[in-house]
This record gives structure tokens, sequence and C-alpha cells, in this order.
């Protein structure tokens, strides 16, 4: 009778043994399937899309991709997800430089884009005019490095480039409104006031001088 138990004992055992590789082996699979798939879909997404896309798309690919080596790492035959991981990996890295070629080329004919990102350090400024990342800890630097970058670059800027730093800023101030109740601190406040006095006078000044040179320009 013994005998029998531990029989039983060591089946049971053995079947549990093999019901958990058998699992393993099944999560490895799928999140292996999940990453490939997910790669292989990002072949028809338009590189625009990518672009506007493309932090959640690094997150997603990232995250998918942890997961199946994670997922590999504990079953004992790990050939062929390992091949399937690296293949998929280089195939990611040929999109990842298709999109950001696709980018620099979008960025050299799109001045607008290339301005707006030295006005706030590389941060990318969509037509929504979206400035939520500005915040009551970092909206004094913010306005520092834009008032900073218009005075380095005031004589290069063209009256559509002050048109548009002009835009820029008045999205900017709005937002201060909020950033405001938030509790900016009296210190930045005063900081920023001084900004916007040397701004505004930077502005008033240049954009009708961009102006007055283009208009000599014309008449030549």
């Amino acid at each position: 009778m013994k005998n029998a138990t531990f029989y039983i004992a060591v089946a049971t055992l053995v079947t549990a043994m093999t019901s958990c590789k058998d699992e393993k082996k099944e999560f490895a699979t799928t999140t292996v399937n999940e990453y490939v798939a997910y790669v292989d879909s990002l072949s028809e997404t338009d590189s625009k899309e990518a672009i506007q896309n493309w932090e959640e798309i690094e997150a997603t690919t990232n995250l998918k991709k942890n997961k199946a080596e994670n997922a590999v790492a504990e079953v004992s035959d790990k050939t062929d997800y390992e091949n399937k991981i690296s293949a998929t990996s280089t195939k990611y890295d040929e999109f990842r430089v298709s999109v950001e070629t696709e980018k620099q080329k979008t960025e050299a004919v799109n001045p607008k884009k290339t301005l707006r990102k030295s006005l706030f350090r590389d941060v990318e400024i969509g037509d929504d005019m979206n400035f939520n990342w500005v915040n009551k800890d970092n909206i004094a630097n913010v306005y520092d490095n834009f008032v900073t970058t218009v005075s380095n670059n005031k004589d290069s800027y063209s009256r559509e480039d002050w048109d548009e730093i002009k835009l820029l800023y008045e999205a900017l101030d709005a937002h201060k409104n909020t950033v405001e109740k938030n509790g900016l601190s009296g210190k930045d406040n005063t900081k920023i006031s001084g900004l916007k006095i040397k701004f505004s006078t930077m502005y008033r000044l240049n954009r009708i001088g961009a102006k007055s040179e283009e208009n000599a320009t014309a008449k030549q």
C-alpha cells in the first residue's frame, strides 16, 4: 500500500512538472508570436502615422520584446524562440531606420517644425499647441530657453518665423494661467515677468525689421 501511494505521488509530481513545462512553453510561444505579429503589423503603418506615434510604438515594441525574452528564459529548448526574436528585432531595427530617415526628410522640408523644436529643447509641438508637459516646476526654464533662443537667433528670423514665434509664445502664455493655479512660485513668476518684457520688446523691434528687409529685397 505504501509503495502504491509512493508511485501515485511520483506520478502526480511528474504530471504536474510536465504540465508546468507545457504551460511555460505555451506562454513562450504566445508571447513570441505576439512580438512577431506586432512588428509585422508595423510594415503596414504609414510613415507619417508612425512618426506621430513613435514614442508609443517604441514603448510597445520594447514591452512585447522583453515579455517574450522573459518567457523564453523559462523554457529549456530556446533555440527556435531566440531565432524568431532575433529575426524580428532585426526587422524592427530596419523599420526604425526607415522611420527616422523619413522623419529627417520631413523636418528638412518643414522649417516650422525645426523652429518649434529649437524653441522648446527638441520637444515636438503639434498643431494643437499642447503644453500640458509644462508645469510649475519647469515653466520658468521653458520661458528662459524660449526667450534666450529667440534672442540668439533674432537676426536670422524671417517675418513668417516671427509670426510663428508669436503664435507659440501666446499658446505658452495661455498655458501659464493654468500653471499659476497649480502653485507657481513667486520667484518663478517674477522671472517669467522679466522674460515676457524682454520678449515683447524684441518681437516688436525685430519683426518690423524683418518685414522691412523683405520689402527691400522684393523691390530689388
